[in-house]
């Protein structure tokens, strides 16, 4: 059975309450939203690809402009987190915007991963924006060749 995902529900009822308020406005689509990207809710930066092989987990994040220093990775019961921070534009007030849809500020985004893995063997990665997180996984959770006896 699978885990409870809070953020999988509160995301099916803000699609819920979306889907009621565009009846009250129709021919103007989806009523505006006020999050880190538009058209994206916060804790969906940075975007995540997840894959695995026997030995690893792999977790690669697209997050250009932000500064590695600001990245912090923390692997706590079953979850991966990653936070930091994207820095804007400081030289152009808010006001001055005609467009912004390139997001700025802190982020935290949290990923379950689909094994246990071995926290104090976690390394990571930072090139061209793209955060490359390798997890390996826990001796419990590597398939094992059984051998087979005949009797």
């Amino acid at each position: 059975m699978p885990a409870w995902n809070a953020f999988g529900e509160m995301d099916a009822l803000r699609r819920e309450i979306d889907r009621a308020f565009s009846e009250f406005w129709p021919g103007r689509g989806r009523v505006p939203r006020v999050a880190f990207l538009p058209g994206r809710g916060a804790r969906q930066y940075p975007l995540v690809n997840v894959s695995e092989d026997d030995r690893n987990v792999y977790v690669e994040a697209l997050a250009p402009g932000v500064d590695p220093k600001s990245l912090d990775l923390s692997v706590m019961e079953g979850a991966l987190t990653i936070t930091g921070e994207k820095p804007g534009l400081a030289q152009v007030s808010a006001e001055a915007y005609h467009r912004n849809e390139r997001a700025a500020g802190r982020f935290v985004r949290t990923v379950e991963l689909p094994v246990a893995v071995d926290a104090g063997k976690v390394s990571a990665d930072y090139r061209t924006g793209l955060l490359l997180v390798t997890l390996p996984k826990a001796e419990s959770a590597r398939p094992r060749q059984v051998p087979i006896t005949v009797g």
